[in-house]
């Protein structure tokens, strides 16, 4: 390999287990790579030392590579989306307090009206990354429940091991972050969950391992061999999530209990979860649009530039893994299991609905064509 020991960076939250399960169960070692991993207490910090080498990869969000390749904010760098880590896993949970208003008033909008009415400044959500599946989908959710994010709400940004402090102290009304803080929340009893990233988006790439675009093209072996690596502790995330929860929960990595580790449902593995579906990178790209966070592309440019299912493809396929043969696939069909069939071998699928019944279509997208996968249902 061209380089064996890397320094790899992650936030505490849960989906970074099949980062933290390769070092602690030495799938990276089976791998030859002697990996460090270095926590990170924000997503802006991840972003800056990837972009300056001080990290050769780290957890991102499935956003991040998009959004450092195109410059939506302080760094411009070209990031890689090597493969995903996870499905889903985010929460929104809003405090203990809002939540006896909104079961007094007849809703949030009800709550909002009277704050309004009262001359009360707005409430504050807190998401945890300007350009964040979070934000997506705390603006999408307040949309759904006609709030309009830009004028009846603050949204505001706060480091995910934050969140449960900020609203304990009442600084904020409520957050869209990934887990365990929403659990942990609850636990506390300091709020109550009314929206899972399952509601808003079953089967949503939520992480990625994104490295720059420089560093993979210097380390071909080295990249196919992390992936193998990770790929295989993600599978063993999902078979053993009781362990899973210990080895997270420990000081240096979550430092919650483990219970509350196990509340939260990730998909690591399971349902093709590690592959980086480009058409996930378009539904970002078009909501980053319809939310002005980014302006007119060709979004099927930006995605092949950015997601490399075909990295995947090469290290997954030395493992003997099923391998979808397609990159893009429609969402918003299935609220069961079913099966895609465009692939090396059948793979078990789960559900991919979309709030309020929404369906995207990449090949729909006006500067996009692209064959889409054909599914089965069971």
């Amino acid at each position: 390999m061209e380089k064996t020991r890397l320094k790899l960076g992650f936030v505490p939250l849960t989906d970074c287990a099949p980062l933290v399960v390769a070092k602690e169960r030495g799938f990276f070692a089976e791998q030859g790579l002697d990996v460090d991993l270095s926590r990170e207490p924000s997503w802006a910090n991840i972003r800056d030392k990837v972009a300056v080498g001080a990290l050769d990869g780290a957890q991102m969000l499935a956003t991040m590579p998009l959004s450092m390749t195109l410059g939506l904010g302080a760094i411009r760098e070209p990031i890689l989306a090597i493969m995903a880590l996870n499905l889903g896993g985010n929460t929104i949970t809003l405090s203990t307090e809002l939540c006896r208003r909104m079961d007094a008033a007849g809703g949030l909008k009800a709550v909002i009206g009277e704050d309004k009415a009262a001359g009360r400044p707005p409430l504050s959500f807190a998401m945890v990354y300007p350009v964040s599946p979070h934000h997506l989908e705390l603006r999408l959710w307040l949309a759904s429940n006609g709030i309009d994010p830009d004028r009846d709400v603050r949204l505001v940004v706060v480091p995910p091991p934050q969140m449960v402090a900020h609203l304990s102290a009442g600084n904020i009304a409520g957050f869209c972050v990934g887990e365990p803080w929403g659990s942990l929340a609850v636990k506390m009893e300091l709020g109550r969950v009314v929206a899972t990233s399952n509601h808003i988006f079953a089967g949503r790439i939520e992480k990625v391992l994104g490295v720059t675009r420089a560093f993979a093209d210097a380390n071909p072996t080295t990249i196919t061999a992390l992936i193998k690596a990770v790929i295989n502790a993600a599978s063993w995330c999902d078979a053993n999530r009781a362990e899973m929860a210990g080895i997270l929960a420990q000081p240096a990595y979550l430092n919650v209990p483990a219970e509350v580790v196990r509340q939260g449902g990730i998909t690591f593995h399971a349902h093709a979860a590690n592959f980086p579906w480009r058409s996930q990178a378009i539904w970002y790209l078009r909501q980053m649009q319809r939310w002005g966070q980014c302006g007119a592309m060709d979004a099927r440019r930006v995605a092949e530039e950015v997601y490399r299912p075909d990295l995947y493809r090469l290290a997954a396929l030395e493992l003997g893994l099923a391998v979808p043969l397609t990159d893009y696939k429609t969402e918003g069909h299935h609220a069961s299991a079913w099966v895609l069939d465009k692939a090396t071998a059948p793979i078990a699928m789960g559900p991919d609905l979309l709030l309020d019944g929404a369906l995207f279509d990449p090949a729909a997208a006006p500067d996009v064509t692209v064959q889409v996968a054909k599914e089965t249902t069971p």
